[in-house]
């Protein structure tokens, strides 16, 4: 009785889990970021990577740098003729821009994944709604088999009306229909 006593204190001092409640939020020691602007932030750097005026900035640095380090006196340059330090800043770059280049093309494919997902729904609904219009037609087609057309009025009256005709020699309108037997 003592031990369910005691557990029963233990369960009061622990904190109650809510479901209704966010968590608090945990310390981090990394830094937080958004997603969303690191992918976008890369791709603009990407974008950036893969234009001419990059080539060009990056070929005067180049030149500036070599000929900084062979023209300027021996006291001013800091970096001699192997140039390893320029090998080291553009193998830096390098490693920075191919992941750079990898994550936009990746949200790329992402991008392309979602519009060639909404091409294809919008795609089977045109087939359905092609699909519905034309067994509409077919049914309007057989409907105006049964319907009277205009030439099939025209038709009719023309034949009414070269009976009436006929009639009408028949029953001339003084009154005085004529008769096939001759008058004797």
């Amino acid at each position: 009785m003592a031990e369910r006593a005691q557990e029963r204190d233990r369960e009061r001092s622990l904190p109650r889990i809510r479901l209704d409640l966010p968590r608090e939020r945990r310390v981090r020691l990394l830094p937080e970021y958004d997603p969303e602007a690191f992918g976008r932030l890369s791709e603009r750097i990407a974008r950036f990577l893969g234009t001419g005026r990059f080539l060009v900035w990056m070929t005067l640095t180049v030149i500036v740098w070599i000929g900084w380090n062979v023209f300027a006196p021996p006291s001013l340059r800091f970096d001699e003729y192997p140039f390893i330090f320029l090998t080291l800043a553009l193998s830096l770059q390098a490693s920075y821009a191919a992941p750079l280049i990898l994550l936009a093309q990746n949200r790329q494919d992402d991008r392309d994944r979602v519009n060639l997902e909404q091409d294809r729904k919008q795609n089977e609904r045109s087939i359905a709604d092609t699909e519905y219009l034309t067994r509409e037609i077919a049914a309007l087609r057989m409907g105006l088999g049964e319907v009277a057309t205009r030439d099939w009025i025209r038709s009719e009256l023309q034949d009414l009306l070269k009976d009436l005709e006929g009639r009408r020699d028949l029953f001339p309108p003084d009154g005085n229909p004529r008769s096939d037997v001759p008058d004797r």
